[in-house]
C-alpha cells in the first residue's frame, strides 16, 4: 500500500458529518503516525509519513465527494501508482454504525465518491467500508449523509478510527485478513462500549 486516501466533504461545515468519517479515519492515522504537515497538492490535502517502515502518503481530496476522483487519480498518475498501490477509506450506510469490512474491488453501491474513482482510477483499489447504518428510506439519504454524527454516534467513532489507525500496519502490507482481526481486537467486544472519556477530535478540519 502506497496511498491511504479517505473520503470527504471539505470545511469545517462538513467535519463531522457522517459522510465524512473516512477523512476522521485519515487524521486518527495522521495523529497516531506523526505524518508531516497536511500540503495542498493534487486537488487535495497530502501529507507523507511512514507506518511500519512502509513509506507511503495520506490524501483528503479537497473536490468534494462527488469529484473525488479527480484528486486520487492526479496523485496516482504522479506517484505511478496501481489500483492495487491505493486503500480507499470512506463512509458505508450498507453496514451496520460502527462496522468495518476490508475488500479489493467491486462496485461503488450509489456512493458518489466510489463512483467517481470508479471513473478515474478502475474499479481495483482497496476499500475500507466504515458503517454508519441507513436511514431506512432512499429520500433521506443525502440529508442523513450531510448531517453531523449525533450524540450516541460521537460515542463510538472516536475510538472507531483510532482503531482503524492502530490496526493500519496490517493493512499497509495488504494483509487484510490481520487488519480486520486486529481492529475486532481492540474494539472488543463492540465499537459501542468505548471509554467514558471518547470524543471527536477536532484535528485538521479540511
Amino acid at each position: 500500500m502506497r496511498l491511504l486516501v479517505g473520503l470527504g466533504n471539505p470545511g469545517s461545515r462538513y467535519f463531522a458529518t457522517r459522510h465524512n468519517l473516512g477523512f476522521l479515519a485519515v487524521n486518527a492515522i495522521h495523529r497516531r503516525f506523526g505524518f508531516g504537515p497536511w500540503r495542498d497538492k493534487f486537488q487535495g490535502a497530502l501529507a507523507e509519513g511512514e507506518i511500519d517502515g512502509v513509506k507511503l502518503h495520506l490524501l483528503k481530496p479537497q473536490t468534494f465527494m462527488n469529484l473525488s476522483g479527480d484528486s486520487v487519480g492526479e496523485t496516482a498518475r504522479f506517484y505511478k501508482l496501481k489500483p492495487s498501490d491505493i486503500a480507499v477509506l470512506h463512509d458505508d450506510m450498507d453496514l451496520a454504525p460502527g462496522v468495518l469490512r476490508v475488500k479489493q474491488g467491486g462496485g461503488h453501491a450509489g456512493h458518489n465518491g466510489l463512483r467517481s474513482l470508479d471513473a478515474i482510477v478502475g474499479p481495483d483499489y482497496w476499500r475500507v467500508r466504515l458503517g454508519i447504518g441507513h436511514p431506512g428510506q432512499r429520500e433521506l439519504v443525502e440529508l442523513y449523509v450531510l448531517q453531523e454524527f449525533d450524540a450516541e454516534e460521537r460515542i463510538w467513532v472516536p475510538p472507531l478510527v483510532e482503531a482503524v489507525a492502530e490496526a493500519m500496519p496490517y493493512l499497509v502490507k495488504d494483509d487484510a485478513s490481520g487488519f480486520t482481526t486486529k481492529f475486532a481486537q481492540i474494539l472488543k467486544p463492540n465499537p459501542k462500549n468505548p471509554p467514558s472519556d471518547s470524543k471527536l477530535a477536532d484535528g485538521d478540519q479540511s
